[in-house]
Protein backbone atom coordinates (compact mmCIF):
# COMPACT_ATOMS: atom_id res chain seq x y z
CA UNK A 1 0.00 0.00 0.00
CA UNK A 2 1.15 3.53 -0.63
CA UNK A 3 0.14 6.76 1.05
CA UNK A 4 -1.08 9.60 -1.16
CA UNK A 5 -0.52 13.34 -0.53
CA UNK A 6 -4.20 13.83 0.37
CA UNK A 7 -4.00 11.28 3.21
CA UNK A 8 -5.71 8.49 1.30
CA UNK A 9 -3.81 5.41 0.24
CA UNK A 10 -3.83 2.95 -2.62
CA UNK A 11 -3.23 -0.76 -2.65
CA UNK A 12 -4.26 -4.12 -3.98
CA UNK A 13 -7.00 -6.40 -2.80
CA UNK A 14 -7.43 -9.97 -3.93
CA UNK A 15 -10.97 -11.10 -4.70
CA UNK A 16 -11.95 -14.72 -5.27
CA UNK A 17 -14.93 -15.19 -7.60
CA UNK A 18 -17.26 -17.93 -6.41
CA UNK A 19 -20.09 -17.68 -8.89
CA UNK A 20 -22.57 -20.52 -9.26
CA UNK A 21 -24.53 -19.09 -12.18
CA UNK A 22 -23.17 -18.17 -15.60
CA UNK A 23 -22.27 -14.56 -16.40
CA UNK A 24 -23.19 -12.69 -19.58
CA UNK A 25 -20.66 -10.99 -21.82
CA UNK A 26 -21.26 -9.02 -25.02
CA UNK A 27 -21.03 -10.75 -28.36
CA UNK A 28 -21.75 -9.27 -31.78
CA UNK A 29 -23.08 -11.33 -34.60
CA UNK A 30 -23.59 -10.06 -38.11
CA UNK A 31 -27.00 -10.83 -39.54
CA UNK A 32 -28.17 -9.92 -43.02
CA UNK A 33 -30.94 -7.38 -43.34
CA UNK A 34 -33.00 -6.88 -46.42
CA UNK A 35 -33.25 -3.26 -47.43
CA UNK A 36 -34.31 -2.18 -50.93
CA UNK A 37 -33.98 -5.77 -52.09
CA UNK A 38 -30.29 -6.05 -51.20
CA UNK A 39 -28.91 -7.68 -48.10
CA UNK A 40 -26.71 -5.43 -45.94
CA UNK A 41 -24.74 -6.61 -42.94
CA UNK A 42 -26.08 -5.03 -39.82
CA UNK A 43 -24.53 -5.43 -36.35
CA UNK A 44 -26.93 -6.81 -33.78
CA UNK A 45 -25.96 -6.76 -30.13
CA UNK A 46 -26.18 -10.15 -28.53
CA UNK A 47 -24.97 -11.62 -25.30
CA UNK A 48 -23.41 -14.93 -24.54
CA UNK A 49 -23.21 -16.62 -21.17
CA UNK A 50 -20.53 -18.80 -19.66
CA UNK A 51 -19.35 -20.07 -16.30
CA UNK A 52 -16.21 -18.55 -14.83
CA UNK A 53 -13.66 -21.22 -13.86
CA UNK A 54 -13.74 -22.30 -10.23
CA UNK A 55 -11.18 -20.57 -8.06
CA UNK A 56 -10.87 -17.52 -10.31
CA UNK A 57 -8.98 -14.80 -8.45
CA UNK A 58 -8.57 -11.17 -9.48
CA UNK A 59 -6.30 -8.53 -7.97
CA UNK A 60 -7.61 -4.98 -8.00
CA UNK A 61 -5.67 -1.79 -7.43
CA UNK A 62 -8.03 0.50 -5.50
CA UNK A 63 -8.10 3.59 -3.29
CA UNK A 64 -8.84 3.59 0.43
CA UNK A 65 -12.17 5.33 -0.19
CA UNK A 66 -13.29 2.87 -2.92
CA UNK A 67 -16.64 1.41 -1.89
CA UNK A 68 -17.69 -2.25 -2.15
CA UNK A 69 -20.20 -1.40 -4.90
CA UNK A 70 -17.38 0.18 -6.94
CA UNK A 71 -15.24 -2.93 -6.45
CA UNK A 72 -18.08 -5.05 -7.86
CA UNK A 73 -18.38 -2.69 -10.85
CA UNK A 74 -14.62 -2.85 -11.46
CA UNK A 75 -14.57 -6.65 -11.32
CA UNK A 76 -17.44 -6.90 -13.79
CA UNK A 77 -15.68 -4.45 -16.14
CA UNK A 78 -12.44 -6.48 -15.94
CA UNK A 79 -14.29 -9.58 -17.15
CA UNK A 80 -16.56 -7.53 -19.51
CA UNK A 81 -19.61 -8.91 -17.69
CA UNK A 82 -22.77 -7.04 -18.73
CA UNK A 83 -25.03 -8.45 -16.02
CA UNK A 84 -26.53 -5.98 -13.60
CA UNK A 85 -24.08 -5.37 -10.71
CA UNK A 86 -26.99 -5.73 -8.25
CA UNK A 87 -26.94 -9.47 -9.01
CA UNK A 88 -23.61 -9.70 -7.16
CA UNK A 89 -22.34 -8.99 -3.66
CA UNK A 90 -18.90 -8.66 -2.12
CA UNK A 91 -18.31 -10.74 1.00
CA UNK A 92 -15.54 -10.71 3.56
CA UNK A 93 -14.30 -14.18 4.38
CA UNK A 94 -12.52 -15.03 7.61
CA UNK A 95 -11.33 -18.23 9.28
CA UNK A 96 -11.30 -18.79 13.01
CA UNK A 97 -10.93 -22.10 14.85
CA UNK A 98 -11.22 -24.02 11.56
CA UNK A 99 -14.57 -22.33 10.87
CA UNK A 100 -15.15 -20.16 7.81
CA UNK A 101 -17.30 -17.06 8.23
CA UNK A 102 -18.79 -14.97 5.43
CA UNK A 103 -20.23 -11.50 5.88
CA UNK A 104 -21.85 -9.51 3.12
CA UNK A 105 -20.31 -6.07 2.79
CA UNK A 106 -22.59 -3.07 2.59
CA UNK A 107 -22.36 -1.01 -0.59
CA UNK A 108 -20.63 1.84 1.24
CA UNK A 109 -18.00 -0.23 3.07
CA UNK A 110 -14.40 0.27 2.01
CA UNK A 111 -12.58 -3.02 1.36
CA UNK A 112 -9.04 -1.58 1.32
CA UNK A 113 -9.57 -0.03 4.78
CA UNK A 114 -10.89 -3.37 6.06
CA UNK A 115 -7.86 -5.14 4.55
CA UNK A 116 -5.48 -2.68 6.25
CA UNK A 117 -7.19 -3.04 9.64
CA UNK A 118 -7.19 -6.85 9.42
CA UNK A 119 -3.46 -7.12 8.76
CA UNK A 120 -1.64 -9.23 6.17
CA UNK A 121 -3.15 -12.66 6.92
CA UNK A 122 -5.72 -13.85 4.40
CA UNK A 123 -7.13 -16.20 7.05
CA UNK A 124 -8.15 -13.16 9.06
CA UNK A 125 -9.75 -11.43 6.06
CA UNK A 126 -10.15 -12.07 2.35
CA UNK A 127 -12.78 -11.06 -0.19
CA UNK A 128 -15.20 -13.16 -2.22
CA UNK A 129 -17.57 -12.12 -5.00
CA UNK A 130 -20.75 -14.19 -5.03
CA UNK A 131 -24.28 -13.94 -6.31
CA UNK A 132 -26.39 -11.60 -4.23
CA UNK A 133 -28.49 -13.95 -2.11
CA UNK A 134 -30.78 -11.76 -0.10
CA UNK A 135 -33.53 -14.35 0.13
CA UNK A 136 -35.76 -12.26 -2.08
CA UNK A 137 -35.20 -12.12 -5.81
CA UNK A 138 -34.59 -8.66 -7.23
CA UNK A 139 -36.54 -9.11 -10.47
CA UNK A 140 -35.58 -5.63 -11.67
CA UNK A 141 -31.99 -6.83 -12.00
CA UNK A 142 -32.92 -9.23 -14.83
CA UNK A 143 -33.43 -8.40 -18.49
CA UNK A 144 -36.67 -9.21 -20.29
CA UNK A 145 -35.14 -12.18 -22.17
CA UNK A 146 -33.89 -13.62 -18.87
CA UNK A 147 -37.33 -13.22 -17.30
CA UNK A 148 -38.92 -14.86 -20.35
CA UNK A 149 -36.53 -17.81 -19.97
CA UNK A 150 -37.49 -18.15 -16.30
CA UNK A 151 -41.14 -18.36 -17.31
CA UNK A 152 -40.36 -21.01 -19.92
CA UNK A 153 -38.43 -23.07 -17.39
CA UNK A 154 -41.26 -22.83 -14.86
CA UNK A 155 -43.80 -23.82 -17.51
CA UNK A 156 -41.72 -26.90 -18.46
CA UNK A 157 -41.37 -27.89 -14.81
CA UNK A 158 -45.11 -27.51 -14.28
CA UNK A 159 -45.90 -29.60 -17.38
CA UNK A 160 -43.49 -32.34 -16.25
CA UNK A 161 -45.02 -32.37 -12.76
CA UNK A 162 -48.55 -32.66 -14.21
CA UNK A 163 -47.41 -35.46 -16.56
CA UNK A 164 -46.01 -37.44 -13.60
CA UNK A 165 -49.20 -36.90 -11.57
CA UNK A 166 -51.44 -38.04 -14.45
CA UNK A 167 -49.27 -41.12 -15.00
CA UNK A 168 -49.39 -41.99 -11.30
CA UNK A 169 -53.19 -41.69 -11.08
CA UNK A 170 -53.65 -43.61 -14.34
CA UNK A 171 -51.67 -46.50 -12.80
CA UNK A 172 -53.81 -46.35 -9.65
CA UNK A 173 -57.01 -46.39 -11.74
CA UNK A 174 -55.73 -49.38 -13.73
CA UNK A 175 -54.88 -51.34 -10.55
CA UNK A 176 -58.32 -50.58 -9.06
CA UNK A 177 -60.06 -51.73 -12.24
CA UNK A 178 -57.99 -54.94 -12.27
CA UNK A 179 -58.85 -55.56 -8.62
CA UNK A 180 -62.57 -55.01 -9.31
CA UNK A 181 -62.49 -57.33 -12.33
CA UNK A 182 -60.95 -60.20 -10.35
CA UNK A 183 -63.52 -60.00 -7.54
CA UNK A 184 -66.44 -62.32 -7.66
CA UNK A 185 -69.85 -60.76 -7.32
CA UNK A 186 -71.10 -61.59 -3.91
Amino acid sequence: MSLNKDGSYTGFIKVQLKLVRPVSVPATKRVPSVQAGRPHPQGVKRRTSFYLPKGTVKHLHILSHTRASEVIDALLRKFTVIDNPRKFALFERSEKDEQVYLRKLGDEEQPLRLRLLAGPSEKVLSFVLKENETGEVNWDAFTLPELHNFLLILQREEEEHLRRLRHRYARCRQKMQEALATRMPG
